[in-house]
């Protein structure tokens, strides 16, 4: 197995891609800490993995505020001594303003969600994994932060930041053994969609994925939360030994011929 006797936070590892990675990497023989803002949708994800035999914890974690992010880490040391891997995966899109409409608080909770969250993790754990002279942390950054298929200002700002703390860490930590990339996926079939099918039947949903899929993406289909998984592994496990620093599209091709105007049209 290729995470065998590892120990992995995964923020946001309730559902969608956080949850696909949970299970993958549970399946590869890691012990996987689950912080969520939902406890309920944790502890469900938890118990799958330990029904397959796996190692799991649910925390239920506001990754934003600093004192959870701390008291998490501290839970996770307790429960299994170590932690080899980071995942900061948690965020989503909280709103939708034009930035000339947009308010300051607005402004600074997609920035906490989607970017403080990642330093809060990454100050608890990377003293621990600097004494163990080993770690990897993986990031998620958005396509959105390179090539913006719609007027998300505050949301594609911390998808870049995400990318420069990513490139500085990796250069940083790198003599103490730790690995630092992150992953920018396209399309995936998660709840960040909600805001177009969240009032859809599962049959409506289903098309709407099938049509979206083949007008924005090459490959003509969204992305599965496993195939993100599959990148993550490579980055979460020895098979990466030699690569860090890096930042992965897993976007089904993205944006070769991307229509920028897909999202606001459909």
């Amino acid at each position: 197995m290729l995470l065998a006797d590892r120990v992995a936070i995964i923020t946001g590892g309730a559902k969608g891609m956080g949850k696909g990675m949970a299970l993958r990497f549970a399946d590869e023989g890691c012990a996987v800490a689950i912080a969520d803002i939902s406890a309920s949708e944790a502890k469900e994800t938890v118990e799958q993995i330990s029904k397959k035999g796996g190692k799991g914890l649910a925390i239920q974690c506001d990754v934003t505020k600093i004192g959870q992010v701390k008291e998490t880490v501290e839970r996770v040391l307790s429960a299994f001594g170590k932690i080899d891997i980071l995942v900061n995966n948690a965020g989503a899109l909280l709103n939708r303003s034009p930035i000339e409409d947009m308010s300051e608080d607005e402004w600074d909770g997609m920035i906490a969600l989607n970017l403080k969250s990642h330093f809060l993790f990454c100050k608890f754990v990377v003293p621990h994994m600097k004494a163990r002279k080993y770690g990897k942390i993986l990031n998620f950054s958005s396509l959105g932060a390179i090539h913006p298929p719609d007027h998300l200002p505050h949301y594609h700002a911390a998808k870049g930041g995400v990318m420069g703390l990513t490139k500085d860490l990796a250069f940083t930590l790198a003599p103490f053994g730790i690995y630092v990339n992150s992953i920018m996926p396209g399309p995936i079939r998660t709840s960040f969609f909600d805001f177009h099918t969240g009032s859809m039947t599962d049959k409506e949903k289903d098309d709407f994925f099938a049509g979206f899929g083949r007008i924005v993406s090459p490959l003509g289909r969204v992305g599965d939360p496993d195939e993100i998984a599959q990148a993550a592994l490579f980055f979460c496990s020895d098979m990466s030994s030699y690569v860090t620093g890096e930042v992965l599209l897993v976007s089904g091709g993205l944006p070769l011929g991307v229509k920028t105007d897909v999202l606001s049209a459909t």
